[in-house]
């Protein structure tokens, strides 16, 4: 059962067992949970006539609704939600809790309800965001502190573990497993999150995850971001992946006001596999088939609003009346793909990003360190590169070439410095955190024998597209698994557990975040390969943007405690 399938069940079981009329009580986080597996209109099916959240409620009384209160466990919701029932406004409390309650909030919490208005008090664990069937996100805000060593913020560290461990934790239990557990050995975070996880499962609450065993045990691979900073870094080419790098999608969700004149109901839309059939054909298609697949949508809609001014009889009027909502809803399907179509190619249009994609290409990809020189000085030469391109070139030809021509490298950061916002010290700042002596997987196929020969083949074959020729070096780690050739000494086991055969299920969790084209890359593997079925999480998903702006917040932090 994918993730979404599995949090829609958990929503469906707390909304229709309770009759009449209710008001869904959400907190901060758990909309975002909600919202991307479940729309308005399926709310209301359920009889849900408001949705409030716990920080923002009317001291209004509604003794005529049924509250249904769907939150996280932490003890600062818990202290809300007791001063809630000290004085009740609705007729009847029904408590769900996206992640385990401890014993001492359950106390809180009766010792609250003085008035008797508690229903029930359950455990549903969907403490994570399922964006796709494959793909969850814990949407941490202060996701930089994964780049920090632990002496810098403790607290915040203790914060973002805590959180990262709750949310892989609710994962396996709406999964009904307890995991083999595997970490990446050069990344402090990451052993952490490993371990707290281990201790969660295996000893505080080891009576919950005693579920039944299966022949080859699920495992859990923490990794950490640096480990590939390739990928966060270059432009897409593939629908869903694109609308993120070039506009933003925040829990499906995608803000079109700044976009020229948009209409105010297309004024954010919403982008979801789940509730839009024409984005779920086209969401991993690269962009030059999409806007073949736009035109087709176009012309068939036309077609259709050809035959609704072709009304003539009674019963044509009848067939256009029951067809309206139908009609209204593709129209405004319509309208929502050829608006962004129509932006990201005017971004792409702007910002030269054809030109600067193939270099990119190029240098995730391809050996050639003179040529990439050349590309890369020509197009901090080109007026027309923007700034955040420009970053992002000298920061791929770093990573590239880092030990090969520190020379040339110099040279680059000197004319970024007189072009750009972003300092050089950001790019020596990446290299400390991502640079070769850091990374556990080869990036570039160039330190193993077997992945030199693929890209040698790769290379005598051709590319299909040069835009879309990366692959993440998740696809290596996935190989890794499923062949049984993911290395000990490079990804040890936690604890005294050990994996026997080819797990057929496999969480990855990548702190500091995932990207569209890794989740892809994911879906794609699920679709066309049986045996081992792969999920991806992380703690946010990232696009240049984003990725850019947590190094720079762990880069001021860095100096302030280096003070």
């Amino acid at each position: 059962m994918a993730l979404v399938s599995v949090v829609r069940d958990y929503i469906d079981r707390m909304l229709q067992d309770i009759s009449g009329m209710k008001v869904l009580i959400l907190d901060p986080l758990t909309v975002s949970i909600v919202s991307v597996v479940y729309s308005q209109s399926d709310l209301l099916k359920k009889e849900v006539f408001l949705v409030e959240t716990v920080d923002n409620m009317s001291q209004e009384s509604m003794s005529h609704l049924k509250a249904v209160y769907f939150l996280r466990p932490s003890s600062d919701i818990i202290q809300k939600l007791r001063r809630q029932l000290a004085a009740p406004r609705f007729a009847e409390y029904h408590l769900f809790f996206s992640n385990i309650l401890k014993i001492p909030q359950i106390q809180v919490l009766a010792d609250s309800d003085e008035q008797e208005v508690v229903q029930q008090v359950q455990e549903f664990y969907a403490d994570f965001c399922a964006i796709d069937p494959y793909h969850f996100t814990l949407n941490i805000n202060a996701n930089h502190v994964y780049m920090l060593p632990t002496v810098a913020d403790p607290h915040s560290t203790q914060i973002f573990c805590d959180r990262a461990v709750d949310g892989i934790a609710a994962v396996f239990l709406a999964l009904k497993k307890r995991p083999v557990i595997r970490y990446q050995r050069t990344s402090d975070i990451a052993k952490r999150i490993a371990q707290e996880t281990a201790k969660l499962m295996y000893e505080q609450e080891s009576g919950l995850f005693d579920f039944r065993r299966t022949e080859n045990s699920p495992l859990l691979l923490v990794i950490d971001r640096r480990d590939d900073p390739v990928t966060p870094l270059l432009n897409q080419w593939t629908y869903q992946a694109m609308v993120h790098e070039l506009i933003g999608v925040e829990d499906n969700k995608v803000d079109l006001r700044n976009i020229g004149k948009v209409p105010k109901d297309q004024q954010e839309v919403v982008l979801s596999a789940v509730q839009d059939d024409f984005f779920k054909a086209n969401m991993y298609e690269n962009f030059g088939d999409l806007g073949m697949n736009i035109k087709r949508m176009v012309d068939d809609f036309q077609q259709i609003a050809k035959s609704n001014q072709n009304i003539q009889t009674i019963e044509d009027m009848a067939k256009f009346v029951n067809n309206y909502p139908e009609y209204r809803k593709m129209q405004g399907n319509v309208s929502k793909h050829v608006t962004l179509v129509t932006e990201m190619s005017r971004i792409v249009d702007e910002r030269k990003l054809m030109l600067v994609s193939q270099t990119e290409q190029d240098l995730a990809c391809n050996s050639g360190q003179a040529a990439a020189l050349e590309e890369v000085t020509n197009l901090l030469n080109n007026e027309s590169v923007s700034d955040i391109d420009r970053f992002r070139l000298v920061l791929l030809y770093a990573l590239r070439y880092e030990k090969d021509s520190p020379v040339h490298l110099m040279q680059l950061c000197n004319k970024l410095s007189r072009t750009a916002k972003y300092k050089p010290g950001l790019v020596q700042f990446l290299l400390k955190q991502a640079g070769v002596d850091k990374r556990t997987g080869d990036l570039y196929g160039n330190r193993d024998f077997l992945n030199i020969a693929r890209n040698m083949a790769r290379g005598l074959k051709g590319v299909e597209n040069v835009y879309t020729q990366h692959q993440p070096l998740l696809l290596q780690t996935m190989e890794g698994i499923m062949k049984g050739r993911l290395r000990d000494v490079d990804y040890p086991l936690v604890g005294n557990h050990f994996q026997q055969g080819r797990p057929q299920d496999v969480v990855i969790f990548i702190v500091g975040g995932t990207t569209y084209e890794e989740s892809r890359a994911v879906a794609l593997h699920n679709a066309t390969n049986t045996g081992t079925r792969f999920f991806l999480g992380g703690s946010v998903v990232l696009n240049s943007k984003r990725f850019l702006k947590d190094l720079e917040e762990a880069q001021r932090i860095s100096k302030l405690s280096s003070v």
